[in-house]
């Protein structure tokens, strides 16, 4: 199984362990991983899902859509090179294990 690691703003992380396919929002959101709050349901309509991938992780990463890239710059916190919607990232064969930091702000 996939694991999603969720460093939070204080450092304190939360590591999850995910069937293929799922999104970091909805790995998120289903453990109670706080500071995701996913409020479009994944539709990359609402940037409360804004994660920022560590750069090592970049190779397996999608290419950033134009609605991702789009909604990226209504994010509260700052948007960075790094920044993602946890939406629009799933784990799998292509990408077993991520690290991601949570903004300190999402709404």
């Amino acid at each position: 199984m996939p694991t999603i690691t969720f460093v939070q703003p204080t450092g304190k992380s939360d590591i999850v362990s995910v069937e293929e396919e799922t999104s970091l929002m909805r790995a998120a959101v289903t453990n109670g991983v706080e500071g995701i709050v996913g409020e479009c349901g994944g539709q990359a309509m609402c940037a409360t899902c804004h994660v920022y991938v560590r750069p090592e992780f970049d190779d397996a990463l999608p290419d950033l859509s134009d609605d991702e890239d789009e909604m990226l710059d209504c994010t509260t916190a700052e948007r960075t090179s790094q920044s993602r919607l946890g939406c629009q990232v799933s784990v799998g064969a292509h990408l077993d294990a991520i690290i991601v930091d949570i903004p300190t702000d999402q709404v």
